[in-house]
């Protein structure tokens, strides 16, 4: 099947600021995009109620993904942007919809007095069960959201792009959530930072209480694991520029706080493949609701 990027479109304003992300994704990977429309028929006794009729029903399946994607050619010029119409529980169908597609890309809500996203059973559902990239965006995302202030300190298209962050956890190095945050940069030709947490285990705590130059020392064995970590990739990828940053702390606090800066937040999911729910794995879930950039989550075994 043809690589394609997908974005699932329901008419409200984060669907559609997903949408024109997703047609910028594709124009910078020379990929067509997919606009999936997923209609759930409601039950036949409100189907019957006089608002409820064909006429308005017809407007949800067919009128808004095709002005959708008629609006979305007009913007992006050279994205081919087809219109798909399926029936359905969304959190069942976007999986299977995306099964063959390079990424697929949701819409989010932002969580009122904070800068992340309200990630909704339905998106939780559509990330723990898909095993390609998903990428959250928030209502109101702006292309120049992701690109360096102008002259003036004003953001704007026309200027680089910021950087891109990766949550990397060096003891299980995913070679596909690296390889994803590495692509990222590279397409936007910026800078990768790499974000690496750790916490001292109790017996190091004691040892900083007994030398004082300890510290120093673990500091030094953490970052040399990061950088060995990333010594294959920066072979791989030599033309992406690679900032390093190890410190003790909390893993999703220091992504939340390097999304400020960023064009796009990479963390890695492990596939589950039992019937464990919607477990996406703390770090990848308090990313979600606290980052202020688009948000990718890669699958990995």
């Amino acid at each position: 099947m043809d690589r394609t990027v997908v974005a699932a479109l329901d008419g409200s304003p984060e669907s559609r600021a997903a949408a024109e992300w997703a047609a910028r994704e594709a124009k910078l990977r020379g990929l067509p995009l997919k606009i999936v429309h997923v209609w759930e028929p409601v039950p036949e006794p409100m189907a019957q109620a006089p608002m409820l009729g064909a006429e308005t029903q017809a407007h949800w399946t067919e009128r808004i993904p095709r002005e959708a994607a008629e609006g979305l050619r007009l913007r992006h010029p050279g994205v081919e942007v087809t219109a798909d119409q399926l029936s359905g529980r969304p959190a069942e169908v976007l999986p299977k919809a995306a099964e063959d597609a390079e990424l697929l890309v949701l819409g989010s809500r932002g969580m009122s007095g904070f800068g992340g996203f309200l990630v909704g059973s339905v998106g939780q559902s559509v990330i723990a069960h898909t095993e390609v990239p998903v990428v959250l965006v928030r209502a109101g995302e702006q292309a120049a959201d992701e690109h360096e202030t102008d002259p003036a300190g004003i953001p704007s298209a026309g200027t680089a792009f910021r950087p891109v962050a990766l949550g990397l956890d060096v003891d299980n190095p995913a070679d596909a959530v690296v390889a994803f945050a590495f692509e990222e940069a590279a397409r936007r030709h910026t800078t990768l930072r790499v974000v690496h947490a750790w916490n001292l285990p109790p017996y190091y705590v004691y040892g900083l209480s007994a030398d004082a130059g300890f510290h120093d020392e673990v500091i030094r064995e953490k970052t040399d694991e990061l950088t060995e970590a990333l010594r294959r990739w920066r072979k791989e990828y030599p033309s992406v520029e690679v900032v390093e940053v190890s410190r003790s702390g909390s893993a999703a606090q220091q992504l939340v706080d390097a999304s400020r800066g960023a064009s796009l937040v990479v963390v890695g999911r492990k596939i589950r493949r039992g019937r464990l729910g919607t477990h996406i794995g703390s770090v990848a879930h308090a990313v979600l609701h606290h980052a202020t950039a688009p948000v990718a989550v890669v699958a990995h075994g």
